[in-house]
């Protein structure tokens, strides 16, 4: 029975952290292709936020976690938030990139068919870009779970990270390998299901596309 109800509690904790690391991504991907998109469409935003956006994307994630436990509290809002900051600007700037390298003969045919602004964007910009954002946003996956062990030893209290800080504070060497193992695991099969949704979302790429 104890058995049991440590690999139960064991697989709620990676389901928490597993939860935190796609939350933020969603939010970080979809936040950042959309204010990426509106700076490359509206010059007065662009002019405005994009220095700031320019300042803020050198600074690591790991120093944004003071401000979010300021502004969050202890909880799961810190750790989301880490793994959202970790790919937002990454994003925001990789999409108003990829907007411009989008070929004018895409942009011009879609005109003279009568598309307009909204239709363009959606049917033409955003598939032309789309797997390039899905580059970034696999190269920011591990990175993302990197930082949210860290909140999660600072700012949760609850999840792998916090095993793994207790287990180094009590150097208990088996149980910082075995949860590195876990960490690992955890991160192959998120990118390989980030793969999946890959190929399924760009499906006129083909199968060979898809890296």
């Amino acid at each position: 029975m104890a058995s049991g109800g440590g690999v139960a509690a064991l697989l709620v904790t990676m389901a928490w952290t597993t939860m935190r690391v796609l939350v933020g991504l969603a939010l970080g991907f979809v936040g950042g292709v959309l204010v990426g998109a509106l700076l490359h469409s509206v010059r007065l935003l662009r002019n405005l936020l994009m220095p700031i956006v320019l300042m803020l994307a050198p600074i690591s994630p790991v120093a944004w976690l003071p401000v979010a436990i300021f502004v969050f509290g202890i909880g799961d809002k810190p750790a989301i938030f880490l793994v959202f900051i970790t790919l937002f600007f990454a994003i925001v700037l990789s999409t108003g990139a990829q907007i411009e390298s989008v070929p004018k003969t895409y942009i011009h045919v879609a005109r003279i068919m009568g598309a307009t602004h909204r239709q363009t964007f959606w049917r033409v910009i955003l598939p032309a870009i789309l797997p390039s954002l899905f580059v970034t946003l696999r190269l920011n996956l591990f990175g993302a779970w990197m930082v949210v062990l860290i909140a999660e030893t600072v700012g949760v209290g609850t999840g792998l990270g916090q095993i793994t800080a207790m287990a180094r504070s009590t150097f208990n060497a088996k149980l910082v390998f075995f949860t590195m193992a876990v960490i690992g695991l955890l991160g192959f099969l998120s990118d390989l299901g980030l793969r999946q949704v890959q190929r399924r979302m760009l499906w006129w790429i083909g199968p060979g596309g898809v890296r």
